[in-house]
């Protein structure tokens, strides 16, 4: 039996996600296993999903996940290298995974892992540095970067699934992971993009009131619907903006949190305090140094409390949101040769050390933030994270 890691959001899943999943197990043959590793509450745009974790979890499940593992919310809230890392560390440290398939513009896993191999070296690291000390961002100087140590090919990086593969590929081998890569060229939608099979293009029309649900697969869609008919709408970042701006006002040392240095942190510090809207507070803080998705993250570190210390940190749990029969055979398995504690029910978590009761109060915290956002008051009611037990499909 095989078994292969998705590192995921699915905010929301739709067809594309259906695509990658099925040409997963349809390159390992039958019997194959998928593992989605998949953000949380909040995802790496720095906003929060749609729709809650249980329910993203739940719908991954309906639609061919055998087990969703959650990327807890230090490591969904990080760059593309941080949140690739804390995933790849997750699959590697479980002990049952044999490959690791992602999305990619290319469909093409030589020259990926070519550009990877390229961009891991100590040349593009120094590069990298020299641009970013010129005031370049992160993204512009790591292009930089793989303009120097790979020439022509650098163009390999300009397309975001892409360069999220890369990442993954870096990951794999600072970790000297035996699981072995396999990439799945992209149908549907560009990325961020409004037409075709783009979470995207879902995320848009949800928020202009309309139901894309066409654009859905029926198993999705039915979990998406029950969150609807329960008074749990789909969620976006200006549904918090009163509860965001009281956090933010309430922070005096910006310095603390992931990603917050040279001179951001007194840049966010000034406009947090004083503008009247979340984009308020980011068009002023904005520079050609510091991309919108950075400071969108930071932003949403600093309300949720999360400092780079607990970013810093390797995950030190697995914890599980749902399964399939072949998810609990492979689970049973994994419990066998991993060292990371695995967790099915919360309460279990006091028992752990210190950085893993630390990493769930977090989690637990972003989950009653994010609840804040809905109409209904008992939805609203908090500590429920603590309750809340995997999603099984047991048929």
């Amino acid at each position: 039996m095989k078994t292969a890691g998705i590192i995921c959001e699915y905010n929301p899943f739709h067809p594309g996600h259906a695509y990658h999943i099925e040409q997963t197990r349809e390159a390992l043959g039958a019997g194959s296993v998928v593992i989605c590793i998949m953000s949380g509450d909040f995802v790496q745009r720095g906003e929060p999903a749609v729709f809650n974790k249980h329910a993203r979890a739940a719908a991954a499940a309906e639609c061919g996940a055998d087990l969703v593992i959650e990327l807890p919310v230090p490591y969904a809230l990080s760059s593309a290298e941080g949140f690739a890392a804390a995933g790849v560390y997750i699959l590697d440290r479980l002990g049952v995974c044999d490959f690791i398939s992602f999305g990619s513009e290319s469909g093409d896993i030589g020259s990926l892992t070519e550009a990877a191999r390229a961009m891991n070296s100590a040349e593009a690291d120094k590069s990298a540095g020299e641009w970013l000390d010129k005031g370049l961002s992160y993204a512009s100087a790591q292009q930089k970067a793989a303009d120097a140590v790979l020439g022509s090919k650098s163009k390999i990086l300009r397309s975001p699934n892409n360069l999220l593969g890369i990442e993954y590929l870096k990951a794999l081998m600072r970790y000297d992971s035996q699981i072995l890569p396999m990439t799945i060229k992209r149908a549907g939608g560009e990325h961020d993009s409004d037409s075709g099979w783009s979470a995207s293009g879902i995320r848009k029309a949800l928020k202009s009131g309309e139901i894309p649900w066409e654009l859905i697969p029926e198993p999705a869609a039915a979990v998406y619907k029950n969150e609807i008919d329960s008074g749990r709408l789909p969620v976006f970042v200006e549904d918090h903006e009163a509860a965001v701006l009281s956090r933010l006002r309430m922070i005096d040392d910006f310095s603390i949190f992931p990603g917050a240095s040279g001179g951001l942190e007194n840049r966010i510090g000034k406009y947090a305090a004083a503008e009247p809207s979340v984009s308020a507070i980011l068009e002023k803080t904005k520079t050609k140094r510091y991309a919108m998705s950075r400071l969108r993250r930071l932003l949403m570190c600093a309300v949720l409390g999360i400092t780079a210390e607990d970013a810093a940190v390797p995950p030190p749990y697995i914890r599980i949101l749902a399964m399939n029969r072949k998810g609990m055979k492979l689970l049973a398995s994994a419990r066998k040769k991993t060292e990371l504690p695995v967790i099915t029910k919360p309460s279990s978590v006091i028992k752990l050390n210190k950085n893993a009761v630390r990493l769930f109060d977090i989690e637990a915290s972003a989950a009653d933030f994010y609840a804040l956002a809905h109409k209904n008051p008992k939805d609203r009611i908090g500590r429920q994270e603590w309750k809340r037990s995997p999603y099984i499909i047991d048929h």
